[in-house]
């Protein structure tokens, strides 16, 4: 699965971003697609997830403010990410993996990753 993220870039506290990403290479609707973001100096961390039947799961410190959703006809997962914090500071990937993964939070479920985007919150 090849992966191309857009979006991000400079937000500020209580604002909004988006970022989108493109899947290709597999059917869309026989992938699990998820975001994960790393922070400099931080290991890379689960974001939010959406399995092909829309059923989703996000960190808990997002929960309430990101939406993840998938667009089928443009093969594309987006991040509406609302309320931003300073601690949302990350480059954040797409990757794809297995429907059928059992830790969904775990990066190692999955076997595709975009190239990431920086995005950056000020206070």
């Amino acid at each position: 699965v090849q992966l191309q993220a857009s979006g991000g870039g400079l937000g500020q506290a209580g604002g909004s971003l988006r970022l989108n990403c493109v899947a290709s290479g597999r059917p869309f609707s026989s992938i699990a697609l998820a975001w994960f973001r790393q922070a400099p100096g931080r290991d890379r961390e689960f974001v939010a997830r959406a399995n092909s039947g829309d059923k989703t799961w996000y960190r808990d410190s997002v929960n309430g403010r990101f939406t993840i959703s998938r667009d089928y006809a443009q093969n594309m997962v987006s991040l509406q990410m609302n309320y931003l914090k300073p601690e949302d500071t990350a480059r954040y990937y797409c990757a794809a993996g297995s429907l059928a993964s059992t830790n969904v939070r775990s990066e190692l479920q999955y076997h595709s990753w975009g190239q990431g985007t920086q995005v950056t919150v000020s206070s």
